[in-house]
């Protein structure tokens, strides 16, 4: 067995399946080169078969980035899989993930299959895929309530034909550590050309187990990959975390005894990327990215760490990307030294119109705030005044008045397609007012399922302020994120941003889990 062990990343596809956290192309992109700058080994960039704009993504994805496999998930049929292969082609590494359930709840009730169709469906899909790459990938959906003597028949089978990676996929969090291991261990130990293929875990977090029970696919089952996601975005209660499993391995390597390939110091860069890009916000008391994840209260944690760190830290806050990367920039700084700066951030805008458009946001925000953060810069390009200058609904101004004894009054000016409006309302607050006045013009009937304000840096009633709204319509469920050192503002522009993503439409295909 190897000792590396292979981190494949699935913030893109799996994570992307979380309501409302569906990135755009550029995003994906931006997220991408942070996973590439994090040495991931294995980037799942999306479902191409899902929709025109996934495959437009995974593409892209595939065309820039160079350090990692690419790799785009299939269902077991011909044209997923074709897709797929043309979507992953242009990188210098690709792979293809084909999957297709394997417990008899599964097959009876969602493909309404015989096992013996499932087996012909599955052995078939691994050999047409195996004709178009060389790197592929199976996963027995629900594979570990299927049962044992049928999912050996099935990776025997697919391993036969190619497979060069088998996933044992905890679909809906159901495993216990001890027990997912021991599967693991003994599909392995039973099916005659399991060292044919490298072992992969994949778990969920239904039971807050994700984490837990992945390490335990690996001590115990002997897995050599773990398939993971940034902050542990994923449907439902989300995936294993990458950030958790990578530190977990790398601390405690007298345990595990495994190396991992990760720059570690890149990990929370990567954290806040993705959470200001999807609007998911990592709780302060997360591991390893948590704003408190360092963070010493207690009189006598504090005395021992001033002693001597060791004794209350495990690891340095350094070693996963915490220390303070402040971008000295400001309003005199010139357009070189801006974009020489997003070029250090991973961030690539295509026309100059893009960059012009974020130099100008720059300069703005530096005349009103003193101190500019990596994180300012990352929200200001999540802005679609920036990144997406012919959405739909823009943002062009605001005024608002709130006074005590008296109802709160805005004024917005925005754009609808090619056409400038105003819109007034009278609300319960200013944040209030701002998003009636808007809705009064655009009469979207979406509903709010979220609304959410945090600093995008710390320590400073100066900071920006980023603002995540959440629109459900029709079925489809969106997020919109704006950033402002005005919250309502910033408010103003979250809204927007999801009516637009809901203007633009495009409906996604479930994937696996």
């Amino acid at each position: 067995m190897t000792d590396k062990l292979i981190i494949f990343d699935t913030t893109l596809r799996d994570g992307e399946q979380s309501p409302g956290a569906s990135m755009t192309r550029d995003e994906k992109l931006r997220i991408a080169r942070q996973l590439e700058r994090l040495k991931v080994d294995v980037i799942e960039a999306g479902f191409p078969a899902a929709s025109h704009g996934d495959f437009e993504a995974v593409h892209t994805i595939a065309s820039h980035i160079k350090d990692s496999v690419i790799c785009g998930l299939a269902r077991a049929n011909d044209r997923d899989i074709a897709r797929a292969a043309e979507a992953v082609a242009p990188a210098p590494r690709s792979r293809i993930h084909t999957f297709i359930a394997t417990s008899a709840l599964h097959m009876e009730k969602k493909l309404r299959m015989t096992p013996e169709q499932v087996l012909e469906q599955a052995t078939q899909a691994v050999r047409f895929a195996r004709n178009l790459c060389g790197d592929i990938e199976f996963s027995p959906e629900d594979g570990y309530r299927s049962d044992p003597d049928f999912l050996c028949r099935v990776i025997e089978a697919v391993i036969a034909e190619g497979a060069t990676t088998i996933n044992l996929p905890d679909t809906v969090g159901y495993a216990i550590p001890e027990l997912y291991g021991h599967f693991i261990r003994q599909l392995r130990e039973r099916i005659p050309n399991a060292d044919k293929a490298i072992w992969s875990v994949h778990c969920h977090n239904d039971l807050g187990m994700a984490v837990a029970n992945s390490l335990a696919g690996v001590k115990i089952g002997g897995a050599r990959q773990v398939e993971c996601t940034i902050n542990g975005l994923g449907e439902r209660a989300g995936n294993c975390s990458l950030e958790e499993v990578v530190m977990a391995v790398r601390t405690r390597r007298d345990y595990f005894g495994l190396d991992v390939g990760i720059d570690t110091t890149q990990i929370v860069p990567a954290s806040r990327m993705v959470s200001q890009t999807t609007g998911f916000v990592v709780q302060p008391n997360k591991a390893v990215v948590g704003a408190n994840a360092f963070a010493h209260a207690s009189g006598i944690h504090q005395d021992g760490v001033l002693k001597a760190r060791d004794t209350y830290e495990i690891m340095r806050a350094e070693d996963v990307g915490w220390a303070a990367n402040k971008i000295v920039l400001g309003k005199l700084s010139g357009r070189n030294a801006f974009k020489q700066r997003l070029q250090e951030l991973g961030v690539a805008l295509e026309s100059e119109t893009e960059i012009n458009a974020a130099f100008a946001r720059f300069k703005d925000l530096a005349d009103r705030k003193s101190e500019i953060f990596d994180e300012d810069i990352i929200a200001l390009l999540g802005d679609e005044s920036v990144t997406s200058i012919h959405e739909h609904h823009g943002f062009l101004s605001l005024s608002q008045r709130s006074e005590t004894g008296e109802r709160p009054h805005a004024r917005v000016a925005f754009t609808i397609g090619d056409r400038e409006v105003v819109a007034e309302s009278h609300g319960n607050g200013p944040v209030d007012a701002t998003l009636k006045a808007i809705e009064s013009q655009i009469e979207s009937g979406a509903e709010m399922l979220l609304y959410s304000v945090n600093a995008i840096t710390s320590g400073s009633t100066e900071s920006q302020g980023e603002v995540t709204v959440r629109l459900q319509l029709g079925g489809r469920v969106v997020n919109g994120v704006g950033a402002d050192p005005d919250i309502v503002v910033a408010s103003a522009k979250a809204y927007l941003s999801a009516l637009n993503k809901l203007h633009t439409g495009g409906d996604r295909v479930a994937a696996q889990g």
